[in-house]
């Protein structure tokens, strides 16, 4: 189990940081342009460093609070401007209700599994079992934990139709860098665009540049059975691994989209395997006594389950096929 967990988390967070990075790259090459200089067959951008220096200096605080304090900050920024976008764009409202059935084809089978593996990202699963033991002391906190775990996922499945509903108003339009993702914009927002697309792209690049590796720094301090505490050695020797994976990946991998399109769909991927261990795990009354889930929690869980495996499973067979 512990092999499962540590595995999904590194392959997993180290192909997602290389996501978050180029993420927030592409938000300031909107502002600046590319420009990349070469360490022999690597190109390096500056502003991938920059990212990684930025979250590396707020992880080497090890300040829980100032951390918190940062991320909800830029998640504010990040919100703001894409719901700014979505509101802009004018989405017809009928289109709108009929986009929340859900609904695919078998060509569209990687798409979605991207969009699962960014919205439900495994290592997020992990940091939050980790924040809530920092946040609030014992089960009598439950009802507030809840709430509060309502509240951001709501905003968060708010945030991701907001970039949905943006994406569908370039209707046509071929994206492969910042610059061309900016024009795009313009008919909404005009020179304004670049502005608004480089704070919230940086902003959600950031954020999930910090909360990549400090997920696996969590995951793998529980799996170890080491001290929580973000500034002891071993778990700045993890972020650091992982947060130099993730820079090393967005400057060998092409294109900042096809990065982080991989990046999301590696997570999708690897999904089930975190999902049928918590299942597992949640059913273990000698782990949370009387907190075991219920029959109608393990029903919902089990057809999430169902639901992303076959996904998953789909798209391992669509990339054997490619490589054939």
């Amino acid at each position: 189990m512990l092999g499962i967990v540590l595995g999904a988390i590194v392959v997993g967070n180290a192909a997602y940081e290389a996501g978050n990075i180029s993420g927030g790259t592409l938000g300031l090459q909107a502002l600046t342009g590319t420009a990349s200089f070469q360490v022999g067959a690597v190109s390096i951008n500056p502003i991938n460093l920059l990212i990684a220096a930025l979250a590396a200096t707020l992880l080497f605080t090890g300040n829980y609070r100032l951390l918190e304090r940062a991320l909800v900050g830029m998640v504010i920024v990040m919100s703001i401007a894409f719901a700014l976008v979505a509101v802009a764009t004018r989405p017809a409202l009928a289109e709108l209700l009929a986009g929340l059935v859900p609904r695919m084809s078998l060509g569209q089978t990687l798409t979605v599994v991207g969009l699962i593996g960014t919205t439900v990202v495994p290592y997020n699963l992990f940091l939050h079992a980790s924040i809530v033991q920092e946040k609030w002391s014992g089960p009598e906190q439950l009802p507030q934990m809840r709430r509060d775990t309502a509240l951001t996922i709501g905003v968060g499945g708010l945030v991701s139709m907001a970039i949905i509903v943006s994406a569908a108003s370039m209707r046509g339009a071929q994206v492969s860098d910042a610059a061309e993702l900016a024009r795009a914009l313009e008919p909404v927002f005009g020179s304004l665009a670049r502005y608004i697309l480089a704070i919230g792209l940086f902003a959600a690049g950031v954020t999930s540049a910090i909360t990549a590796p400090l997920a696996a720094a969590y995951a793998a301090g529980g799996c170890l059975g080491w001290r929580r505490d973000l500034r002891s050695g071993r778990h700045r020797l993890v972020w650091l691994i992982v947060l130099l994976a993730g820079v090393l990946f967005s400057s060998v991998g092409g294109s900042p989209i096809e990065v982080i399109r991989f990046a999301q769909v590696t997570n999708g991927v690897l999904l089930p395997l975190i999902v049928a261990f918590l299942l597992w795990a949640v059913n273990r009354s000698e782990l949370i006594g009387q907190f075991a889930n219920s029959r109608v929690r393990n029903l919902l869980g089990i057809l999430a389950l169902l639901m992303v495996t076959a996904l998953s499973l789909r798209s391992l067979w669509l990339l054997l096929q490619s490589i054939r």
